[in-house]
């Protein structure tokens, strides 16, 4: 998804200091794609799924990345803390990952929201919390 407001939320995460995959930049020229992306996500202790109108009917890809983060999450511990659904913009929430809070970007209160679920799931892997196995 080539959206200006991923891009956005990218730059944003890394001024908090988080270590950040995005395929844009993390993805070197000549790599397979898909199996770097399996490894990202696998290796993840969090992934954003990032929601728009467009994204959430886009058929292809995007719903295989979908489906493996809800894979790896179904190997995570009940309690913690692994798929965040943002929306980018006012659009529905697909059933699949309508188990899960999400977060709206566009809400005043939004990156505040997502900075706090970002501090909670740092503080469970430092506490020895859930992580990956």
């Amino acid at each position: 998804m080539r959206w200006p407001e991923v891009r956005r939320l990218y730059q944003w995460l890394v001024k908090l200091g988080a270590k950040v995959w995005f395929d844009e930049l993390s993805l070197l020229p000549g790599q397979d794609w898909s199996t770097e992306i399996h490894a990202a996500v696998r290796n993840s202790d969090l992934v954003l799924v990032c929601l728009s109108t467009r994204a959430v009917k886009k058929v292809g890809f995007i719903q295989k990345e979908i489906q493996l983060a809800l894979d790896v999450a179904d190997e995570q511990p009940d309690d913690s803390i692994y798929v965040v659904p943002v929306k980018l913009e006012e659009c529905d929430v697909p059933t699949r990952l309508s188990r899960w809070q999400w977060v709206s970007l566009f809400d005043a209160s939004g990156h505040d929201r997502l900075a706090q679920t970002l501090n909670a799931r740092a503080q469970a892997l430092r506490t020895g919390g859930p992580r990956r196995g």
